[in-house]
């Protein structure tokens, strides 16, 4: 069988069986009028410009798209513009990059800087190294948490592997030693971290849902940060397991009048699986992505 004609087959098969159900599955509970939910993509495996990649997020029906806020003043100009034109509101990623520590804290102040300057929905640190010390990643917190408060901007800290949240136990220690932690939920990582979907670590992830402000939508399993296709009948549980997350987290918002922002992030190859000897995705990235999109925008519409 070609393998074109394979992938159509495969890809058929769960969009039959899985997709109908839970595109219409609603929650538990009802959600609250006047919920504000904003879904955004992720230029993460785009391959074109930045027009295009805005101009083809408008047409799938997104509200924004989270990027990584540009080093050069000119290139952060015209990203506004380029969103503005398009009708997308932005939400920015930052970090530092430097091994020393005392670079790396003067690189991240650097780029919060100029992303709160932005204005942006929010910002997304990946904060940290998961080898600082935890009284040097705690630094990064607090200075993130002046900054927020100064411009006005939520800035939020990813659950990522390599950073300073890289493990929910780990995760834990920060949030009970800094009360202002507000954090960007991507759990797939701590699936892959702790090889489980988390169900020993229930009091952990509780106050995680309680901090977290944005959500990467991803789906992870115990051996990978992402299901290869969430679609597929064999993730059921997977993906039912991270929709419960999820809905915590938006029943806490709608419950509150808070709003709640969304990323689909499922990433391109090889952070997607891939053909050996050739290197194909074995599924396709920004169709997952819309997929997710349309799911959750069904899923916790009012």
């Amino acid at each position: 069988m070609r393998r074109r004609h394979f992938l159509r087959t495969a890809a058929a098969l769960p969009l039959a069986t899985n997709l109908d159900h839970w595109a219409n599955e609603k929650p538990a509970f009802k959600i609250a009028p006047g919920f504000s939910l904003k879904i955004l993509n992720t230029n993460w495996g785009f391959a074109g410009t930045r027009e295009a990649f805005f101009a083809k997020t408008k047409e799938a029906g997104y509200d924004g798209a989270e990027l990584w806020v540009p080093g050069d003043e000119k290139d952060r100009n015209a990203l506004q513009e380029q969103a503005s034109a398009a009708g997308l509101e932005i939400g920015l990623l930052c970090a530092g990059s430097d091994a020393d520590f005392s670079k790396h804290l003067t690189q991240f102040e650097t780029n919060l800087r100029h992303a709160v300057g932005m204005k942006p929905l929010y910002v997304n640190c990946h904060s940290g190294k998961d080898w600082f010390s935890f009284e040097q990643n705690l630094q990064i917190i607090d200075l993130s948490i002046r900054i927020s408060k100064e411009s006005g901007v939520p800035v939020y800290h990813e659950t990522h592997r390599g950073r300073m949240l890289f493990a929910a136990h780990i995760s834990r220690r920060f949030m009970e030693q800094a009360a202002g932690l507000r954090l960007t939920l991507d759990i797939s990582h701590w699936c892959n971290v702790h090889e489980s979907l988390l169900g020993d670590q229930e009091e952990t992830i509780a106050l995680a849902l309680s901090r977290t402000d944005h959500i990467h939508t991803r789906v992870g399993h115990p051996e990978g940060p992402q299901v290869n296709d969430p679609r597929a009948p064999e993730w059921e549980s997977a993906l039912q397991r991270h929709l419960g997350w999820w809905d915590k987290v938006v029943e806490m918002k709608a419950k509150a009048g808070l709003p709640l922002t969304m990323l689909t992030e499922f990433g391109p190859p090889t952070y997607l699986p891939a053909l050996p000897y050739t290197r194909q995705p074995v599924a396709d990235q920004w169709g997952i992505n819309v997929y997710m999109k349309d799911m959750l925008r069904k899923r916790y519409a009012q």
